[in-house]
């Protein structure tokens, strides 16, 4: 069977763009975290789905780059939410059941992804495939996405997903940590993070690193959300959810020195994550994510998370060189 990345779906001809799906298809709270607006099975395996890209946006747009593009991380939430929704209406999971990110891999194209005076259309084909069935009910799962902004290819993203009902995740959590697993929404400290321009953001709220340290050959940072930003806590959680975590991945990439001081942040903009999950990033004691200290302008970057000594999840950025988006050289 093909890879969705080389497939060809026929986009439904109605497919529509004016209304977003109801938020608890996707897993939110706010209607304004939505941006699926349409979901269409076209065969056994495969749905088409419909976004819209805001212009706009408190956290996705929050960047101090010009020429403006839509965030590789916004493609992703976008993919997560189609992914979830499919989940729902083609898999049958059932309302309540708790998706654990595994592993995900998104690439993108920035020139595909130029913003123009319009919210962009999101067109998200979908594969789905069972990859383990217990009991007639789906345990993990895969689906593969091609990404489409106003008709032009702009990338490809695959999940990796383990499926658990409320009671058995509640019995896994209260296993691991001895007891109730504090919330989100519990959590008071004001962090003090870097300032925004050294991560490629301008507003503080949307920083979520500590100062990083330089040691032993390693840039070293711990994770510190501001607990009020509306679009990372959208509703409590029970751990650091995995976009915090490639947040910082991004920031901290972002914050090492380049040599001969080129490649600004402003310059510089990952278009590419991969990442694995091997433990949950708990609210109870400091994560820290940490990539090697020797800088690089573009290319790949790994940084690793550890928590208490153990590694939690892994992750390699692509870090892309897009001082020359919207000249003659890169047209949309």
């Amino acid at each position: 069977m093909a890879s969705v990345a080389e497939m060809d779906i026929d986009i439904p001809a109605d497919l529509g763009f004016r209304a977003t799906l109801d938020r608890t298809l996707v897993h939110r709270s706010a209607v304004s975290e939505v941006f699926v607006t349409d979901l269409r099975p076209v065969s056994e395996t495969d749905v088409v789905a419909a976004a819209q890209l805001p212009l706009n946006h408190g956290y996705f747009s929050d960047h101090g780059r010009s020429p403006a593009v839509f965030d590789v991380l916004l493609l992703l939430e976008a993919g997560r939410q189609a992914a979830i929704a499919g989940t729902h209406a083609h898999m049958g999971a059932r309302a309540g059941t708790q998706m654990i990110v595994d592993r995900f891999a998104i690439d993108t194209d920035p020139a595909a992804l130029l913003c123009g005076d319009r919210p962009g259309e999101l067109v998200i084909d979908n594969r789905f495939t069972v990859v383990r069935r217990r009991r007639d009910r789906v345990r993990a799962g895969r689906v593969e996405q091609v990404f489409r902004v106003d008709g032009v290819r702009a990338g490809t993203h695959t999940m990796d997903v383990l499926f658990l009902t409320p009671g058995e995740y509640e019995a896994v959590r209260h296993a691991q940590l001895g007891g109730p697993a504090p919330l989100t929404s519990g959590q008071t400290a004001a962090p003090t993070g870097v300032e925004p321009r050294t991560v490629g953001r301008t507003n503080p709220l949307n920083v979520v690193l500590g100062v990083p340290v330089a040691r032993d050959g390693a840039l070293t940072a711990e994770v510190r959300p501001r607990w009020d930003n509306p679009s990372l806590f959208d509703h409590p959680y029970d751990h650091l959810p995995a976009a915090v975590l490639t947040e910082a991945a991004r920031q901290l990439a972002l914050a090492v020195p380049v040599p001969g001081g080129s490649g600004t942040p402003g310059a510089r903009r990952v278009t590419g994550v991969r990442a694995g999950f091997t433990g949950f990033a708990e609210l109870t004691s400091p994560v820290l994510a940490s990539t090697p200290a020797d800088g690089i302008a573009t290319g790949e970057r790994r940084v690793r998370f550890e928590q208490d000594g153990a590694r939690i999840a892994d992750t390699t950025l692509t870090v892309t060189d897009t001082s020359r988006l919207g000249t003659e050289e890169t047209p949309r």
